[in-house]
């Protein structure tokens, strides 16, 4: 404030200005960053899901994942949920999926699931939050759908960094 009406030159104007430009973009960079610590992804009755990669900060403590169903099938006939392993363990944990049968279509207790969200249909929404510090950015990470034959098509590569 001062410099604004010190110079009537304006050159201490254009510094204040761009100060607080500079400020402003900060907090909105801020605000942003922690908006990196949770991830929205769609599914759709197409079998689909919006992305093909998730990318999260290393830095983020916890993760939250929110996936939203914008299709219009009940969850009997096109139902979708996110879950996440290692690369390695997607298949071995589809085919278990499988025995595991309606509604949830995932195992109880698996020690390969870093995380899941509920099973859901059309209209619907499920949230997971998850310890993200425990996972190594060297290691493969892929999410998934367990609903039956899904995950072919829904699938994309989890990347911490």
């Amino acid at each position: 404030m001062i410099a604004l009406t010190y110079n009537k030159a304006g050159e201490n104007k254009m510094k204040f200005t761009y100060f607080a430009t500079i400020l402003l973009l900060s907090s909105i960079t801020n605000i942003s960053f922690a908006q990196d610590c949770s991830q929205v992804i769609e599914s759709n009755d197409a079998m689909q899901f919006n992305m093909k990669e998730m990318r999260v900060s290393a830095s983020c403590k916890s993760l939250t994942v929110t996936l939203k169903h914008v299709g219009n099938l009940p969850q009997q006939f096109m139902g979708h949920n996110w879950v996440l392993s290692t690369t390695e363990n997607m298949m071995p944990l589809t085919g278990v999926s499988m025995q595991a049968g309606a509604p949830g279509y995932l195992p109880e207790s698996d020690e390969r699931i870093i995380a899941a969200t509920d099973m859901i249909g059309g209209g619907q929404e499920s949230s997971i939050t998850f310890d993200l510090s425990s996972l190594d950015s060297s290691i493969d990470y892929t999410y998934f759908c367990t609903f039956p034959g899904h995950y072919a098509i829904m699938k994309g590569s989890f990347i911490i960094e």
